[in-house]
Formats: C-alpha cells, structure tokens, sequence
C-alpha cells in the first residue's frame, strides 16, 4: 500500500477501456479541480502557503505551480497526439520546475487563473473528441507509448491527488 501522505487518493489505474460515462466522469473531474483547488488554498496567508505538505515534501505553493505547469504540459501532449503520428516528447524535471523562482516565491492566484483557462479549454477539446482520438498516442522518454486515454486517466487522478495533500495538510494542522 502507498505511503498515504503522499498517495493520499491511491496511485492512477490506467484501463485499456472505459465506458463513455467513466469518461465523461474523468473530463467532469478535469473540469472542477480548479475550483476544488481554489477552495482548498482560500484563507491561507504567505506562512501556510509556504509549508510543505509532507516532510521533504513540496510546499502548498508549489504544489499549485506544479498543478500548473503539469496540466499545461498534459494539455500540449493532447494536441500533439491529436495532430501527430505518436511524437517523441520531451519529458520535464518536476522538481527542477518546482524549485525555479515563480514556483516557490508566486503568487498562487496567477497559477489558478491559468488552470481556470486551461481547464476550459482542455476539457473543450476533449468533449469534441471521437472514440479513435481517445486512442492517439505520444512517445513518452520515460513512460513509453501513452494515449490520450491514458492521460485522462491520470490527470483526473492527478489535481485531485494534490487537492487532497493541501486539504489534508489543512486538517492535520487546523486551519
């Protein structure tokens, strides 16, 4: 079983097949994580912000630059395997990312306006989507072959993994 403060929703299960309506319900998960996330960071000032979620874990800051910047990328990956024969992507160094300047010192509300926007238009695009795009694929250097479905999968799972850390964070320390 995974460490609970750090996999506090469990690990994603890719599928070979999902039904329409677990799609739809993944896109709908898609589409409220940045409201959940908004709700999750309301009241908290710069010292809150600034506190790791887990020991040698990234501060709730952090995490929403991170949400940021992995669903933007996510989304990028979408279009390429929409508009490509299963380009090589480039992988990124979340921890680098999660270490520059914008990501530890940012303001937090530049980051759920993007993820506002990007949710929007994300979800746009994967409404429009036919049963073979679900299927388009990327090379990923460090996962392999991923699918669109595939990457549904995840990131449904993923801002609702890091919503919980901060949520979690918040009940351990009463806030």
């Amino acid at each position: 079983m995974p460490d609970p403060l750090r996999y506090p929703i469990g690990t994603p299960q890719l599928l070979k097949e999902i039904s329409e309506s677990e799609r739809k319900n993944r896109i709908d998960a898609i589409a409220s994580a940045p409201a959940l996330l908004r709700q999750a960071v309301a009241g908290l000032n710069d010292n809150q912000l600034g506190t790791p979620y887990r020991p040698d874990g990234w501060t709730v800051r952090q995490l929403v630059h991170h949400i940021a910047d992995s669903h933007l990328n996510a989304y990028i990956r979408f279009r390429w395997a929409l508009t490509e024969d299963s380009p090589k992507i480039k992988a990124y160094d979340q921890d680098q990312w999660a270490r520059l300047p914008d990501a530890c010192d940012g303001p937090v509300e530049e980051s759920l306006a993007l993820l506002d926007a990007l949710h929007r238009r994300w979800c746009r695009l994967m409404q429009a989507m036919d049963d073979d795009d679900w299927g388009c694929q990327v090379d990923h250097p460090e996962d392999g072959i991923r699918s669109c479905q595939d990457f549904l999968i995840i990131y449904a799972w993923h801002g609702l993994h890091h919503i919980a850390h901060i949520t979690n964070l918040r009940d351990r320390q009463g806030w």
